[in-house]
């Protein structure tokens, strides 16, 4: 009787390591197709949506606003990381190229606009004089149609910034998962 129990738990040991020799293989070929995956190159069509609902709802408000950016290749995030480092200019991102919801079609900024279509970067700025600052209520706005507002940010505040992430990490972005992987 003990010879047969030692064979069954080895057999169940043989069975369960071939089951997990094939389950370990297959992850490391998934994980080898995510990397080969292409970089986005445009916004989500979700956040597209979401661009042009939040334009359309700050209009309902009394804000024009116009977007300011969306999409970004890895080679404009890294131009854009250069600004106030190696290149001239202000600061205006803390990340490098792929470090960026931005680099994934996942995000986009906003500004206000005035009265003769120039940009306004006024963050307290009530146009429609409700007693509320105009880029607050359009980060409101953003936040209900299911963005995240850079302005909530602890460490680094980014009040053009709306971003929606489906759960995904920038490292799982720079993996290969999409939101479609999420969303299935």
């Amino acid at each position: 009787m003990k010879q047969l129990k030692t064979a069954f738990s080895v057999l169940f040991l043989l069975v369960l390591g071939g089951f997990s020799f094939i389950w370990i293989q297959r992850e490391m070929e998934f994980r080898e197709e995510l990397k080969q995956r292409p970089m986005p190159s445009g916004l989500h069509p979700i956040i597209e949506e979401k661009r042009d609902e939040l334009v359309r709802l700050a209009s309902a408000a009394g804000i024009d606003i116009i977007i300011t950016d969306g999409f970004r290749s890895r080679d404009e995030q890294d131009r854009l990381h250069a600004q106030g480092r190696s290149a001239p200019g202000n600061v205006v991102t803390q990340v490098q190229g792929g470090g960026s919801y931005h680099n994934y079609g996942l995000a986009i900024d906003f500004a206000l606009r005035d009265g003769n279509g120039g940009v306004v970067w006024d963050i307290e700025r009530d146009v429609n004089r409700n007693g509320e600052s105009d880029w607050f209520e359009v980060a409101a706005i953003g936040k209900e149609l299911g963005f995240s507002w850079g302005g909530d940010w602890r460490r680094f505040k980014d009040y053009p910034h709306l971003e929606m992430t489906f759960g995904l990490s920038i490292k799982e972005l720079q993996e290969g998962y999409r939101p479609e992987d999420v969303m299935d």
